[in-house]
């Protein structure tokens, strides 16, 4: 299947709303420059809106722009002066209010300025995507279709792909790879049908779950405690997404359902429940008015109590046969206890899942083509770890069909419809050659659009397999692999969140060996969109110090710079695949590479200081070096100061871009937006740069170093913290030695030294702090509470 690619150089957003300004954002993101439209302001500059919603994303949390520069790739516009602007666009995306009346105008508003090759997409939740298209003439309506991201668009995964009767296959297939490579999204094709399919499962879901928590009487946050981590859902569970929505969002979907989907056997469910109504009527919205299903009292999170009609700590926790059952491996087993349990929390989860598996199978002819579609959908739409046919599969098929169909059988499931008849002919919906598709009575495999071959390990399915290549070399810490024929070998660790101990270290110095005789390139990558590396592993560097074995963490801590040293001078490239968290020695490692291929989501940081250490991994010797190359007057001050801010306050970026600010990654880094293409990526950057006749470079004998001048300005600068007390005097002397060795010591300015001279002011000054009490503390804080001590 070839189609020629969409090049989309400029694009249009219409509707400078919550979504309009963040998909505005998310295209600017990727370079697209982006005109972003809105109504002609009544006072003042007429673009005021759309100048407003622009100003407004510096201010949102989590942030949509991956860097604050990138706001400079949107312009404002308003329907009145910029229409003939459209004509220079490639892509328009309209996303004002889900009022069928309101799109329709403003379509044939724009349809003269359209250009014969511009490709129009509606970002609806739900409207009927024909019903849209027959507002456009005959002639622009191939290229239409509806996209529909998630909030927020630059961190949810999912966007439903919905074509019209009429869209042209070619247009949909360049839009898909568009919309995966160039702005890092999971496509999901949805039938159009009302909400699709991520909020026709996902929202069902929730009005399961409120059904069943009034049939139990349990409180919200007892619900909440119940429907969250502990089934693998996001930590927000059911009522806390539903005051971050909002809850007149939420009553206006429920209405959506009711109002188009008169013939659901479920629809006498399509209501919003009393107490929802009356918030919203008291202007009580969730999240965005202060108060909601929760609120604030002082510090403390209060939640609503129907019976006392106020609000009262939010404190319940599952009870204690409940927690021993969700805490069972065996999903198998897990559900049937939940089944046979008489404790009401029990109950209730069973009727909450067995309700939502009831659903799903009942509409899936109706809302697409496979299982596959279903279940990623409300994985990237919803956050769950799994969707709902993949926690029906693991829970047993067979057995839970059943169950199903005798509670449907007794009155006690929501709706009387029979589960539809494929149930009972498979083991299950997804298996090794794909997934099951009503249209087709078989398993369906994973599309075969050209931009999939780009992802080698695409999100895998419950009963999925992916070819996990060859193992060429391996010991406790790493595995040296090879994938597919090429001689590019691939470096993946075995630790948990890909911590570095001593097996680690050992492993990628003599993995490189045995690069170095048999392969091309080497690609460290994890099989973890969490983490690349969290860092050093405290808890056993906390044990040589309390154990007194202070010799033990200086052979490590030698062993360390050594790796790192041996990753930047290795003869064949060393290509960093960074995705999630790159923190400390895994910061370290990215570093000394050749090059770093990182995704867009890379939190990268030297952060050390936090638990009251420096980074003597090489870290601070690459800023000082970095700096030195890159100074043309020989002062490599300027440089040193804006490093040694990010890494004296344990500073992480907020992407990879905002890691070139902070220097941690160079400017010729690579960045790919989405993460499934990061190891084909990173192998194609490895096997280009052996191909050109990859040389390490030379050793840095002639470090430029800023010295006691440079220092003497750092500290003045943190004298000044001291006395105002934003700092403690423990960080004082953290910062301060973290100063010493990006100066290279107390010498005089512009004096020039080798790597070597660094690595051993790291050492000295690493073991210094690693025997204060202080730091210790610090350490064993962060280990026991995952949050750091200022101490």
């Amino acid at each position: 299947m070839s189609h020629p690619p969409l090049r989309i150089r400029k694009a249009a957003v219409l509707g400078a709303g919550v979504m309009g300004a963040q998909i505005a954002a998310h295209l600017a993101n990727a370079d697209v420059q982006t005109l972003l439209f809105d109504l002609p302001a009544k006072d003042g500059d007429k673009n005021g809106i759309a100048l407003k919603a622009i100003a407004n994303l510096a201010k949102l949390s989590p942030a949509p722009l991956a860097e604050k520069a990138k706001v400079g790739g949107i312009t404002p516009a308003n329907y009145d002066e910029h229409l003939e602007a459209l004509r220079g666009c490639d892509l328009i995306i309209e996303a004002i209010a889900e009022r069928l009346d309101w799109k329709l105008d403003l379509y044939k508003k724009i349809a003269p300025y359209v250009s014969d090759s511009a490709v129009i997409a509606s970002n609806t939740s739900g409207l009927s995507i024909n019903a849209l298209a027959e507002a456009l003439p005959a002639a622009l309506q191939p290229r239409f279709s509806g996209i529909h991201f998630f909030n927020p668009p630059r961190y949810m995964h999912l966007v439903e792909l919905i074509p019209d009767s009429r869209t042209d296959r070619g247009v949909l297939a360049g839009l898909e790879a568009f919309l995966t490579t160039t702005l890092g999204k999971g496509v999901v094709h949805a039938k159009d049908t009302p909400n699709f399919i991520g909020n026709r499962i996902g929202v069902f879901s929730i009005l399961a779950t409120m059904h069943h928590t009034a049939q139990s009487g349990l409180g919200f946050d007892l619900v909440d405690a119940l429907t969250g981590p502990v089934i693998g859902r996001p930590k927000s569970a059911t009522y806390r997404t539903a005051d971050v929505v909002g809850l007149d969002t939420m009553a206006h979907v429920i209405k959506t359902m009711a109002d188009t989907l008169p013939d659901d056997p479920w629809h006498a469910h399509f209501q919003s429940p009393a107490w929802l109504s009356a918030l919203i009527a008291k202007g009580a919205l969730g999240q965005k008015t202060g108060a909601g299903i929760y609120t604030k009292r002082g510090k403390d999170i209060v939640v609503l109590d129907l019976a006392q009609q106020d609000y009262v700590p939010a404190a319940a926790k599952p009870s204690d046969e409940v927690a021993a059952i969700l805490a069972i491996r065996n999903p198998a087993e897990k559900f049937g206890k939940l089944r046979a349990a008489s404790d009401p929390q029990a109950q209730f989860l069973w009727a909450v899942f067995r309700d939502l598996f009831h659903y799903s199978a009942y509409h899936l002819a109706d809302i697409a083509d496979t299982a596959r579609d279903v279940d990623l959908a409300i994985r990237w739409g919803y956050g769950w770890k799994l969707g709902p046919f993949e926690t029906w599969q693991t829970a047993g098929w067979a057995d839970v069909a059943k169950w199903i169909a005798e509670d449907i059988a007794a009155g006690k499931a929501m709706s009387t419809a029979p589960l539809p008849a494929w149930v009972g002919k498979v083991d299950g919906v997804h298996h090794a050659g794909g997934s099951y598709s009503p249209r087709t009575g078989k398993d369906e495999p994973r599309s075969s659009h050209p931009v999939y071959a780009r992802q080698l390990f695409p999100d895998a399915l419950v009963g999925e397999t992916f070819d996990t290549g060859t193992t060429l070399w391996e010991n406790d810490g790493v595995r040296l692999w090879r994938h597919g024929g090429e001689r590019v070998g691939i470096l993946s660790f075995k630790t948990k969140m890909n911590t570095v101990n001593d097996a680690v270290l050992d492993g990628i110095q003599l993995a490189i060996g045995y690069a170095e005789k048999n392969l091309d390139a080497i690609v460290i990558w994890q099989d973890s969109d969490k983490a690349f590396s969290a860092g050093a592993d405290l808890k056993g560097m906390l044990g040589f110090v309390q154990a007194g074995q202070i010799d033990r963490l200086e052979t490590m801590i030698a062993n360390f710079q050594k790796t790192s040293m041996r990753i930047k001078y290795s003869l064949v490239p060393v290509v960093a695949a960074v995705r999630g968290l790159a923190l400390g020695g895994g910061c370290e490692f990215q570093m000394h590479c050749a090059r770093t291929v990182a995704a867009l989501e890379s939190y990268i940081g030297l952060v050390e200081a936090g638990v009251g250490l420096l980074p003597a991994g090489g870290g601070l010797k690459e800023i000082a070096v970095r700096a030195s190359q890159r100074t043309a007057d020989g002062d490599a001050f300027p440089e040193i100061k804006r490093m040694f801010e990010a890494v004296a306050q344990a500073k992480t970026s907020g992407s990879a871009f905002e890691a070139k600010q902070l220097g941690l990654l160079r400017p010729d880094d690579v960045v790919v937006f989405n993460g499934f293409e990061l190891l084909y990526v990173a192998k194609q950057v490895a096997a280009a740069m052996a191909e050109s006749g990859y040389r390490p470079p030379l050793p840095a004998n002639a470090v430029t170093v800023a010295g006691d001048v440079g220092l003497a300005t750092l500290r003045m600068a943190l004298v000044n913290m001291l006395e105002g007390r934003f700092i403690s005097a423990h960080d004082d002397v953290i910062a301060t030695r973290i100063g010493d060795v990006l100066c290279g010591g107390a010498i005089e300015r512009g004096s020039q030294v080798d790597e070597q001279w660094l690595l051993d002011l790291e050492r000295r000054h690493f073991f210094e702090l690693a025997q204060m009490p202080k730091t210790q503390e610090r350490i064993a804080h962060t280990l026991a509470t995952g949050k750091p001590l200022r101490n």
